[in-house]
């Protein structure tokens, strides 16, 4: 059975579901800063999947920075799989701009988090809701 690790569920807010990940939202306005986690079981490593799965997960991952990256006006998408805090395999998929606070570094504890409003969640789940269509369940507990 899928768990998202409780680190995880403290910094983000759930989207919905693609056919193997789980959509999040890091809760922190600085950047669009979306995570894909493959709901299975005990997964921490890419090679833990098979091979179907590595596939799928490589295709969520780029549709969705595809998508991403048109709706959010990205001067550069960031995708990275790291796990060193959180070992639930999760992907990152991070909009930069060159306006961003951390630009060119890295995102990862440059500046402190500055949670989203309810009406910038609502605004972005609204992007999300024009783009992200056929193979995307918004999850109904979160509109």
């Amino acid at each position: 059975m899928f768990v998202l690790d409780s680190r995880l569920a403290q910094d983000t807010l759930p989207m919905g579901d693609f056919a193997l990940c789980r959509l999040l939202l890091m809760n922190d306005r600085q950047y669009p800063w979306f995570i894909l986690v493959p709901r299975r079981e005990e997964v921490c490593e890419l090679f833990q999947l098979d091979a179907g799965d590595q596939q799928l997960l490589w295709q969520e991952t780029t549709a969705l920075a595809e998508v991403l990256k048109d709706t959010f006006s990205a001067d550069k998408m960031n995708v990275a799989t790291l796990g060193n805090m959180v070992s639930q395999l999760h992907m990152h998929v991070i909009v930069r701009r060159k306006s961003d606070p951390a630009w060119p570094a890295a995102v990862w504890g440059r500046h402190p988090a500055v949670p989203y409003s309810a009406d910038e969640v609502a605004a972005i789940r609204r992007k999300l809701r024009l783009v992200l269509t056929g193979n995307f369940q918004f999850l109904e507990a979160e509109q």
